[in-house]
């Protein structure tokens, strides 16, 4: 017993727990759960065990997936019934099932999201930190193809990235606002400012909109639509400046 609970405390500590098999090279014999609560007296290690159990579990399941909040979340998602706007019960970040980008960011596609490329050397790059997808390319504007159609495709792009990145700045500003309310709030002799937390909720998901608008707008500008499309986001825009 004392060499099984070594191994097993051993193989826990190291998250190689899951499907783990007798030390002896010959033998293929799992160790069972109840086999491992009888051997493992730790608590600490035992939570380890469960903890690693799960997330084995989670993985497995192609309906199951994490919460993707940034911030840290351990709470768990069915994926199946939920359509865009379903938000995590316990923190309230809305995760895009998708693809692999850690929020939902309607209005722009998954594609938008994840990489472009360049039409003469088809080198790929990240749409959020310009960082090449491979390394075997410098930046992105030291291709050869940069010539005066390219620089101005340069410059929208990059006209787009600033809007973009204001946008995604101005929320974060709401969200620590929100969250310096939060704390005034608790204070005694304060009124109630649930209408202004509220405010600032929906201050949030306008800059997120806007944000990812600046996505949709610079891969579908030919399209005929998109007039429409940019006379709301401006309307938009202007209201959540207002805001």
């Amino acid at each position: 017993q004392p060499c099984w609970r070594e191994y097993l405390m051993t193989r826990i500590e190291q998250n190689m727990v899951v499907n783990c098999t007798c030390p002896i090279s010959e033998c293929r014999a799992q160790p069972t759960t109840a086999f491992i609560y009888s051997i493992v007296s730790s608590k600490e290690i035992i939570a380890k065990y469960e903890k690693a159990l799960l997330r084995c579990y989670v993985e497995c399941c192609s309906n199951l997936t994490w919460c993707t909040n940034p911030q840290g979340c351990d709470q768990i998602l069915l994926k199946d019934g939920l359509g865009y706007g379903a938000a995590c019960s316990k923190c309230s970040w809305i995760s895009c099932f998708n693809c692999n980008f850690p929020e939902a960011h309607y209005p722009a596609s998954c594609s938008h999201m994840s990489r472009m490329t360049c039409a003469k050397c088809n080198h790929g790059f990240c749409w959020r930190c310009l960082k090449p997808w491979r390394p075997n390319h410098k930046d992105y504007y030291d291709c050869s193809a940069m010539v005066s159609k390219a620089a101005w495709q340069e410059k929208r792009f990059q006209d787009y990235n600033e809007r973009c990145t204001f946008h995604h700045h101005a929320r974060e500003f709401a969200i620590s606002l929100r969250n310096s309310i939060s704390s005034v709030r608790e204070m005694p002799k304060i009124r109630n400012l649930t209408f202004v937390l509220d405010a600032c909720k929906v201050l949030e998901q306008a800059r997120k909109v806007l944000a990812y608008s600046c996505v949709y707008s610079y891969y579908n500008q030919d399209t005929e639509s998109m007039d429409i499309v940019e006379q709301q986001t401006e309307s938009l825009e202007l209201l959540t400046n207002a805001l």
